[in-house]
């Protein structure tokens, strides 16, 4: 399936978005919300895909929102009944929050290539991946200060997972720009390389190695990092155990010691696309 603002290929268990707007900046127009549930929809109804990098084109990752394209909600705020239209934009949000929200649910790992400007709308977007990397000339800003609101897709919640809290409420609250220099030694992203293209290499060779593992392993582990990062240790060791216990005995953990003796490379099955049960946008 064709994508207006994203570039969506598969090959050797990697899938690879890449923002595809770079006249434009990559700015985030209204296409781009249902495209990314769309694509990471169909990611999940595929077996062939192991692992996921989000790239994108031109001088900017992205450089966020696209304010004009969303001239026409902004329309619709004003009127005489406060609450239905409150109610009315607080759903409109939560829909922009779940274009993101397949990132973080995705059962494979995500990895962001951040090249230029990494704006709002993109600091969103790159705070649900599972990691993240930059070119030299990349730098982080949590633009929506600057533009008199509060971030509202997910920088806010996620971030402070990811560095220092002190650190993510100067940024949130002046709206300066953060080098990549800085990026990667708070934490933020894994790596720093001199140029987009030797970034993109390295990130698609670390994406190539994941792809390599059991998926069924690799998705535990996310799984499992995911419910961590929300609970205390005692019950994500008691949801461990429930897990491992359904999937600990399988065809992966024989084929890895298999490989290891016979000194070869593994070969593990795809995983099985879901039941159909509810359509999914």
């Amino acid at each position: 399936m064709a994508y207006e603002t994203i570039e969506f290929t598969v090959a050797d268990g990697v899938a690879h978005l890449r923002l595809n707007r770079p006249d434009a900046l990559n700015t985030l127009v209204m296409a781009f919300w249902q495209e990314m549930v769309d694509i990471f929809a169909e990611i999940e109804g595929r077996g062939d895909v192991r692992a996921v990098v989000i790239s994108s084109t031109g001088r900017h990752f992205t450089a966020g929102l696209d304010l004009n394209a969303f001239a026409g909600i902004a329309e619709t705020m004003t009127g005489d009944d406060a609450a239905r239209l409150g109610e009315r934009l607080r759903r409109t949000v939560l829909e922009m929050q779940e274009s993101f929200n397949v990132i973080e649910r995705c059962r494979h790992p995500v990895l962001a290539a951040v090249q230029g400007g990494c704006i709002g709308g993109g600091v969103d977007m790159i705070s649900a991946c599972d990691m993240r990397y930059a070119s030299a000339d990349a730098f982080f800003t949590i633009q929506e200060i600057n533009i008199g609101m509060t971030a509202d897709v997910g920088t806010l919640q996620r971030l402070p997972y990811l560095m220092p809290e002190g650190l993510v409420r100067e940024l949130a609250y002046t709206g300066r720009r953060m080098p990549a220099e800085e990026a990667q030694a708070c934490g933020l992203v894994n790596a720093v390389f001199a140029d987009h293209d030797a970034m993109l290499e390295k990130v698609m060779e670390i994406a190539a190695v994941i792809a390599s593992k059991s998926p069924l392993a690799i998705a535990g582990t996310k799984e499992m990092l995911n419910y961590t990062r929300d609970h205390d240790v005692a019950d994500s060791l008691n949801y461990m155990a429930t897990w491992q216990a359904g999937m600990f005995v399988g065809p992966d953990l024989f084929e890895a010691a298999a490989a290891n003796r016979e000194k070869r490379a593994p070969r593990f099955a795809d995983l099985l696309p879901p039941q159909r049960l509810v359509r999914r946008r």
